[in-house]
């Protein structure tokens, strides 16, 4: 049966069939053809892989980042990073990267963040003196940390199907994110030195007492938003669930009552993109479930844990090899499809070795963000490409040092996974 799944999975993807589908399509095919199991098992998985009431926090952080994309949030946070940063080396390229972080935490999402804010950054940053290229890498890359920063949707999921704290891992997103950040804007500080850009910025913004406090007001009002998410599960107030609720209650406020920048036009099209996506999340979530149920029935899992523990049952050397397999797995699959195909075999070898499933989901999310700007599907990279009108090709070699940074940052979090699980230190 496992034969069967196996290359019955790779011949449908190799012909381009999506991902949802092929895994459905696979399972159902290993079940009729090698079990005496009735399809009707199938059927009864799919229906279990969508019946769990956590994600119904899905669509809801879905809408809200629709709703602050609508409202024209990226505007105001870019404006409040060029207030901060603009003036010093690399500057623009630094209020790129703090942007995305900042509206990274706002969204959950690492293809928003980068339209949203590479609209905005990349113009901007080409009229200055920027390399086309170099300024879609800088923007791309940045783009990953909407992955990584809290509240994410990633993280909800691989907390759903883990069965780890969702609200554990967005405190615990929180350090690893501002490290990150803080790596990329040494390196657009470094990148800028090297290559003597002189960045020029608007200096009106900066002059401009009166203009810069009401973009500080502004801006800070939207930052809120993670933080009453964050501190209130953290806190016990709400569950992760609800806080997507009040995430959407207070974009819809902001966007329709503070800022007056949310239309009927912008609230229909936050509301239709969300309905879209969470339509092809939820189907692929569900498929995942036929798959997993197969490969549980072959006791898959167990064994590539035993084949790990055999090899090597030292906690860094299990995480190095799994690292190696998530940066590769996410240049061919997006964040969600690797996490529900990988988690419940790589739980299992974390079970094995004890390693903490809150740390390794942190890490996994981290690890598969990288393969939002890498290619041959990097989605940010094609965003970032197209707005700045260059070739992916092109981009993929100026993408190449931030590559670097969020690999090193990866094996730093490896050799000290406190980092990863800060909560832990209290």
């Amino acid at each position: 049966m496992l034969t069967i799944l196996g290359l019955s999975l790779l011949g449908f993807l190799l012909i381009g069939v999506p991902v949802a589908i092929a895994l459905g399509a696979s399972s159902m095919l290993a079940v009729a053809l090698a079990s005496h199991v009735p399809l009707l098992v199938i059927a009864q998985k799919v229906f279990q892989g969508m019946n769990n009431f956590s994600f119904l926090a899905i669509p809801l952080f879905l809408l809200a980042g629709s709703l602050m994309s609508e409202a024209k949030i990226s505007e105001r946070l870019v404006a409040l990073a060029n207030l901060m940063l603009g003036r010093y080396p690399g500057g623009l390229a630094n209020v790129a990267t703090t942007s995305s972080a900042f509206f990274g935490s706002i969204s959950g999402s690492a293809p928003a963040t980068t339209a949203a804010v590479g609209s905005v950054m990349i113009p901007s940053m080409v009229k200055r003196g920027y390399r086309p290229e170099d300024a879609a890498a800088t923007v791309a890359a940045s783009g990953a940390l909407g992955l990584i920063i809290p509240p994410s949707l990633t993280m909800v999921i691989y907390g759903v199907i883990s069965g780890v704290s969702i609200g554990q891992l967005f405190i615990n997103g929180i350090l690893p994110g501002i490290m990150l950040t803080c790596a990329l804007m040494s390196l657009n500080y470094f990148l800028a030195k090297r290559k003597h850009r002189k960045n020029n910025t608007v200096q009106e913004v900066v002059e401009d007492k009166g203009k810069a406090k009401e973009i500080i007001r502004s801006s800070l009002l939207a930052l809120l938003m993670p933080v009453i998410i964050v501190v209130g599960i953290y806190s016990g107030v709400f569950t992760a669930t609800e806080s997507a609720a009040v995430a959407c209650l207070y974009g819809l406020l902001l966007g329709v009552f503070v800022y007056r920048t949310l239309s009927w036009r912008g609230l229909f099209n936050a509301f239709k993109s969300t309905v879209t996506n969470t339509a092809v999340i939820m189907f692929l979530m569900a498929c995942a479930n036929a798959l997993a149920y197969v490969i549980t029935a072959e006791r898959v899992p167990q064994q590539f844990a035993m084949w790990i523990v055999g090899v090597t049952d030292n906690p860094v050397y299990v995480m190095l090899l799994m690292l190696g397999l998530l940066l590769v797995v996410g240049t061919f699959l997006d964040n969600v499809s690797a996490l529900v195909l990988l988690v419940p075999t790589l739980m299992s070898i974390t079970a094995a070795v004890n390693i903490d499933p809150l740390y390794f989901g942190v890490f996994a999310i981290i690890a598969l963000a990288v393969g939002q700007f890498t290619p041959p599907v990097g989605l940010n990279l094609f965003i970032a490409a197209n707005i700045a009108k260059q070739k992916v090709e092109t981009v993929s070699i100026a993408v190449l040092p931030y590559l670097f940074v969020y690999i090193a940052m990866l094996l730093l979090f490896v050799f000290v996974p406190s980092l990863l699980v800060f909560t832990q230190w209290f």
